[in-house]
């Protein structure tokens, strides 16, 4: 998969809607774009990402990284800088950043870190690369030609988005070479994220040795892997003058021994049970706590647990659930209400959730488990309660919410209401035509007071105006 490609393609020229927030093409002078430009740039994007398959729309693993980037976003020099962190499904090593502070992750690189403070600092050195702007000035600096040339792939890639090989044959046609050049970071701008990752990883207390020791096993990679370079070296280029700048000013820092977080390896485990093959996912937990071979028992017994619910074997779920309960954690709290779930014990598993959130209420991934319980037992005002507090400050969980809130009131027959959430949950993954539709069929099959009726009909208007900006800029 080569998403930096697919989406610097998406930022540079497809959606004509973009072309607003660029600079002037004509004027050699711009060589950067605004900070709220750079930001509309990356909120569009997202907007396609988001919508993607491989995008991992899993709150435990999203809360994880945020945590930890906004812990060393923190410490940079650029602290109000606004952050957002996600991770993909992709088994290649890879990480990127996007304008106005997106910065994603792929699992194979949280599965190929050896330690908490590598993940780090592969974070922090994307983190640099956004709050010394290398990217927006990388735009800016592109002349109109470059800009067309990429745009005559471009369309071909978004259409392949969900197909790697057939992204990989629009790039080897024509221009790839452009689009290349234009992905790789240089070296000064390279030296800069380092020198700057380094601080913001010894500010925020992990182990600058984790950046160092990350690029080297990157670099030594390089040697086996039959298609060339990992991706993140691609994009990235190293060099062993790089490692040796990373490694001397390491040096001159104090040697600090870093433990690793509980949830660092519980959000490995969970990664490898549900997206290895089953069986191989058993096996490698189970060889793992019978040769006590691990980094944290308590993460491999998760695994373990995991492993064996997407097997159905729930007897054996449930012996080891019992010893990993031992270990107090929300995510093993919410594992043991999914054995329920999964084991058809709906009762159990409403009662499961309710007590975890007492324990941990300010966690996302047991509210939305709690609120999909209601649903299936026949209880959606009492999900309805628990949704529409949550919508007033969804902080990125809209999407889902909306979702959530159209199926309860479903539930209650409450068309109006039903397609009004859906229309929302449609508009926020920039699928305007179908929300547009949703409100029209709010208006025709529900009924409402007149506030409701007036305030569907409002937002209708609203959503056929941006439908029709959309249009136009197609």
């Amino acid at each position: 998969m080569i998403l930096r490609a697919i989406l610097l393609a998406v930022l540079l020229c497809v959606p004509r809607v973009l072309a607003q927030a660029l600079p002037d093409l004509g004027d050699v002078s711009a060589t950067a774009i605004s900070l709220a430009d750079e930001r509309r740039l990356g909120e569009r994007i997202m907007v396609e990402i988001r919508r993607d398959p491989n995008y991992l729309d899993d709150a435990e693993v999203r809360d994880y990284v945020n945590a930890l980037g906004n812990r060393l976003a923190a410490r940079s020099d650029s602290p109000r800088q606004e952050f957002e962190f996600f991770v993909v499904r992709d088994p290649q090593i890879n990480a990127f950043a996007l304008p106005g502070g997106f910065i994603g992750l792929h699992t194979g690189l949280l599965l190929a870190a050896q330690s908490e403070s590598e993940v780090a600092g592969v974070v922090a050195h994307e983190i640099a690369h956004v709050t010394q702007r290398h990217i927006a000035r990388m735009i800016g600096q592109q002349s109109q030609s470059q800009l067309l040339s990429i745009a005559a792939l471009a369309v071909a890639i978004l259409a392949a988005r969900s197909n790697s090989q057939v992204a990989e044959a629009a790039l080897a046609f024509g221009q790839a070479g452009v689009i290349q050049s234009q992905l790789n970071f240089s070296r000064e701008a390279e030296r800069e994220a380092d020198r700057l990752g380094l601080q913001m990883l010894e500010a925020a207390g992990f182990d600058p040795r984790g950046m160092g020791s990350f690029f080297e096993r990157l670099q030594r990679a390089t040697r086996i892997y039959e298609g060339g370079a990992p991706s993140y070296l691609r994009t990235h280029p190293l060099t062993f003058e790089r490692i040796g700048d990373i490694q001397n000013r390491v040096e001159r820092m104090p040697y600090r021994q870093v433990a690793d977080g509980l949830d660092f390896h519980l959000v490995r485990a969970k990664l490898r049970a549900e997206q290895d093959a089953p069986r191989e996912a058993l096996a490698f937990f189970e060889i793992g706590l019978k040769e006590r071979k691990f980094l944290s028992e308590p993460a491999a017994r998760y695994g373990l647990v995991a492993s064996l619910l997407r097997l159905r074997e729930f007897e054996r779920a449930r012996a080891e659930l019992a010893v990993l309960r031992k270990t107090a954690h929300p995510m093993i709290e919410h594992l043991a209400c999914r054995y329920h779930e999964a084991a058809g014990d709906a009762k159990s598993a409403l009662a499961c959730f309710e007590q975890a959130r007492r324990l941990y209420p300010g966690q996302r991934a047991l509210l939305f488990g709690h609120i999909e319980q209601l649903l299936r037992a026949g209880q959606p005002a009492e999900a309805l309660q628990l949704i529409e507090p949550r919508l007033k400050g969804a902080d990125g969980d809209e999407i889902r919410l909306y979702r959530l809130q159209a199926e309860a009131y479903a539930a209650q027959g409450n068309l109006l209401q039903h397609h009004r959430a859906l229309g929302e949950a449609y508009a926020r993954i920039g699928a305007l035509g179908a929300a547009t539709q949703q409100f029209e069929l709010a208006l025709k099959n529900g009924k409402g007071d007149f506030f409701q009726l007036s305030a569907v009909e409002a937002r209708l208007r609203e959503l056929r105006r941006l439908q029709l900006e959309q249009d136009r800029k197609k």
